[in-house]
């Protein structure tokens, strides 16, 4: 009831978020107060951040690439290009914009594709002359596919990163597993998100009050570096996977060549266009504290006792076969992270997977189902996720109030039905690699 206790504190303070407290520093409160009491020891914060730290500093360093690229307009030259290859029909700029959405989630994490892509896909409706409704699906559709596809490779997430490390899972063998089924999870999407919008997109818009592309961009430099960037950066995921390279030193490495690039550096400067010290400035360093903080209060948890009921539910659902273990550990992973916020939940998953007495195939599946349902649970409510939380107020200061009454109407309608889907290809992929 202690370790209970203080985590339930702990995340009041994080969603709260107290004036002048980031969430860093409330999480690093909680798990010093674990400390000093006994839930957690000295020893427990090694084993910790041997789990976070990867995953930490390599979604550090996307943001960062993101932040610089956002900056340099890489961003509003890709979503100017889907406007216009929608060719003024709204019933095609709409699957367009959703699978932009997903794509900028593959490479740019969950985090960036709709922190950064939801303010330009707002300028362009705005600028197209969208009614509200036609808008908010929009909105929304952006949102939620930023979640709901950021499955397919280990950059993908940060409950990704976490999961890939914790299991020693390669970056090839879960891209193998998880880009088919993220695809199916982008079908679902889209196809609830047209049953639930499709009538409020205005069938015809007009191409030529868009500007071109060209215009977004700020820095030719950065801009034309962006594309063989990414693509060595993928590639090397790849080559340094089998040598134990950590992601974050290959993410790292390309956040520091893109900062250079954008800086000048070799110039001291002279010409940039683009601020770097804003880009650093603007990362999410307090996700640092956070992961150490916050995972020791759920490390907690797991040593007063939680991670064993859990991995008691999780050894029944091995019982019953491998479609109902996959479906279980995923809906049980998405209404625990939906309370609890998906990071803790994503450990508390590992933790009891790792401890669960189940065949080596059947864990295999709850490791992937456990990512799903911390990736796409959140979705639920919007404590489910601190990305959710910051969208939620960056709509807020463009004008676009969604109250959480609302969102949970809109989360309990799309979410159920991708997760099922998504569950449902997991299970029936993984047994055929």
């Amino acid at each position: 009831m202690l370790a209970l206790a203080i985590f339930v504190v702990t995340l009041v303070l994080v969603i709260w978020q107290p004036k002048g407290l980031g969430i860093g520093w409330s999480a690093l409160g909680g798990a010093l107060v674990a400390l000093l009491v006994g839930v957690v020891h000295v020893a427990d914060i090694v084993v910790v951040w041997d789990i976070v730290w990867d995953a930490t500093f390599t979604f550090v360093a996307l943001i960062i690439i993101s932040l610089i690229l956002d900056e340099a307009g890489f961003f509003a030259w890709a979503a100017l290009h889907v406007a216009r290859w929608g060719n003024g029909r709204g019933h095609l700029l709409f699957p367009l914009v959703v699978v932009l959405g997903a794509v900028i989630a593959a490479f740019f994490a969950n985090d960036g594709a709709a922190l950064l892509l939801t303010p330009i896909v707002i300028a362009i409706l705005l600028r197209l002359n969208f009614e509200p409704p036609a808008a908010l699906a929009f909105i929304i559709a952006t949102g939620f596919v930023a979640d709901t596809t950021s499955l397919p490779l280990v950059i993908s997430n940060l409950v990704n990163i976490v999961s890939a490390n914790y299991f020693d899972i390669s970056f090839d063998r879960y891209a193998a597993v998880m880009v088919p089924v993220n695809l199916v999870s982008l079908a679902a999407t889209l196809g609830v998100l047209w049953m639930l919008f499709g009538r409020r997109i205005p069938k015809h818009y007009s191409v030529e009050s868009l500007d071109p592309p060209r215009s977004a961009v700020k820095d030719l430099l950065v801009f034309r570096t962006a594309f063989p960037l990414l693509t060595i950066l993928l590639v090397a995921y790849f080559v340094t996977a089998p040598l134990g390279i950590p992601i974050a030193f290959v993410t790292g490495a390309a956040a520091v060549l893109l900062m250079a690039i954008a800086g000048r550096w070799w110039q001291q400067g002279r010409g940039a266009t683009v601020s770097v010290t804003s880009a650093l400035r603007g990362a999410p360093w307090q996700i640092v504290l956070f992961s150490i903080g916050m995972y020791l209060v759920v490390y907690g948890l797991g040593n007063a006792g939680l991670t064993n009921y859990g991995a008691l539910i999780l050894e029944w659902l091995a019982q019953q076969g491998d479609l109902i273990a996959t479906l279980g550990t995923g809906f049980l992973s998405a209404i625990v992270a939906s309370v609890m916020n998906n990071m803790p939940s994503t450990l508390v998953g590992a933790l009891a997977i790792d401890q669960a007495q189940v065949p080596a195939v059947t864990q295999e599946l709850m490791i992937y189902a456990n990512v799903i349902g911390n990736d796409l649970g959140p979705k639920f409510t919007p404590i489910g996720s601190l990305a959710t939380l910051l969208w939620l107020h960056v709509l807020a200061g463009k004008g676009y109030k969604i109250g959480w009454g609302q969102y949970m109407k809109i989360g309990l309608l799309i979410t159920p039905p991708v997760l099922l889907a998504t569950l449902v290809a997991l299970a029936f992929w993984l047994p055929m690699l």
